[in-house]
């Protein structure tokens, strides 16, 4: 097709993914796999679950190894962190300073998580996106029972104060909402979980924090810090979380799962627009052959008709697979040969909307939760407690008179396989509230 390669900045599960992709969809060309970190393509939702815990080694959570990246003849920049992208042209730079001109590029640089400015350079204070992070939370909490507070309670502050608590380790989840992953799950659901994380010995407490106490000064959440209390030498080790009502919460260690925010900072071209992650139309692309998937993605979904971005597991395997085959699509219509086989007959590959039914889980003690289609954002939900003690039981999630999403606790696989089939398209509400009833008889008890 061209002798400039295609070039995938983010060497995550959509990254990878998307290289496989190219590779299958008929790309033979040069390939480039750009990755800010040193390791290999690693799995991330393993990182506040098995790494965490301690079962599993950083080796089980690669996606591939060298072994197997070697027949895909990648170009492979490891280390590398992409400045710049002039989407007119197509051209990379690297910081390095180096200039990539491409064919197409695929950008997975996924999210990056939300600090606060107190926390900069304070021993015991973490966020957990990267292996390098969860390695460092790991072994800290592997030295003895610890005191832990962690700030924000949504899908991720939640399993990660449910693995220290296994752990051993005095757990209090601090949130803005007074039940956990309230904005995801809703209220319901979320109460199911607080009774569990409550039974399992986690405080759960609502508020904002105001200020870190240390071993040196108090420091707001703002970076300022408290003059009557501050020392000549810099902030130590954290000793406390202090809450906007006053509460202090004692604390040897601190994590912020505050949310994140799309990885879009380099994307200065204003061709791109980088409003809530990089925008896209159906078929994922930002601008001409320059396509996203994954965490970073906004793009279009044809069947709810509105942008959508999920950060979930599952979507950047199955979009990253969609830009690639969309990629080379569009690149096979653009080439000379295209246009002399369509004019003999022979169609070039056409690109295709990428319309999924959205998927994600949680694992939560011994509690998996599944959901598909789209729980947040909804304006009308119905839970139903089907076994309040095993904590079973199934959500249904409505926006405009019509099911859009379905949330599952603690079902067994077939049940599940039923729930989804309910909200692959969105359908009127009563009509999947009878569907969910019926999938959902025979778990009660």
């Amino acid at each position: 097709m061209t002798n400039c390669p295609i070039a995938v900045v983010g060497a995550s599960a959509a990254g990878i993914t998307a290289a496989e992709a190219l590779r299958r969809a008929g790309w033979d060309g040069p390939l480039i796999l750009i990755g800010d970190e040193p390791h290999l393509p690693y799995d991330r939702p393993p990182l506040s679950k098995q790494l965490l815990h301690g079962a599993w080694e950083p080796a089980k959570l690669m996606l591939r190894t060298e072994e197997q990246l070697a027949p895909l003849g990648l170009d492979l920049r490891l280390g590398t962190r992409a400045t710049a992208l002039d989407a007119a042209t197509r051209t990379l730079t690297l910081d390095g300073g180096e200039h990539l001109a491409c064919a197409g590029v695929i950008i997975a640089t996924g999210v990056a998580a939300r600090t606060l400015p107190a926390a900069e350079g304070l021993t015991g204070v973490f966020t957990l996106r990267t292996l390098d992070d969860a390695l460092a939370l790991r072994d800290r909490l592997s030295g003895g029972p610890r005191r832990l507070v962690v700030v924000g309670n949504g899908v991720l502050g939640c399993e990660a104060a449910a693995v220290a608590r296994e752990l051993g380790h005095d757990v209090a989840l601090v949130g803005r909402e007074p039940v956990p992953m309230a904005a995801a799950v809703g209220a319901g659901i979320g109460e199911l979980l607080a009774e569990e994380h409550r039974a399992r010995g986690v405080r759960l407490l609502t508020g904002e924090v105001a200020a870190f106490e240390t071993t040196g000064n108090a420091t707001d959440a703002t970076g300022a810090t408290d003059a009557a209390d501050a020392t000549d030498g810099p902030a130590a080790q954290v000793t406390g979380v202090r809450l906007a009502d006053g509460t202090v919460l004692p604390a040897d260690l601190v994590l912020l799962a505050i949310g994140s925010e799309p990885a879009v900072g380099w994307l200065a071209d204003p061709a791109l627009d980088t409003t809530d992650g990089l925008g896209c139309d159906a078929y994922c692309a930002a601008a001409p052959g320059i396509y996203a998937a994954g965490d970073v993605a906004r793009w279009e979904h044809p069947v709810h008709g509105r942008p959508l971005r999920f950060e979930h597991r599952m979507n950047a395997t199955e979009q990253a697979m969609a830009a690639a085959r969309n990629l080379v699509a569009e690149l096979t219509a653009e080439t000379a040969e295209a246009a002399a086989e369509a004019a003999e007959g022979a169609e070039p590959p056409e690109r295709r909307p990428f319309a999924p039914v959205p998927y994600f889980w949680s694992d939560q003690y011994g509690l998996k939760l599944q959901a598909y289609g789209l729980t947040a954002g909804a304006d009308e939900v119905e839970t139903t407690v089907l076994d309040r003690d095993a904590r079973r039981a199934v959500a249904l999630y409505g926006r405009a008179g019509r099911a859009v999403g379905v949330l599952a606790c603690a079902l067994p696989p077939r049940q599940i396989r039923a729930l989804r089939a309910v909200v692959a398209t969105p359908v009127p509400w009563e009509e999947a509230r009878d569907r969910v009833r019926e999938a959902t008889a025979t778990a009660v008890g």
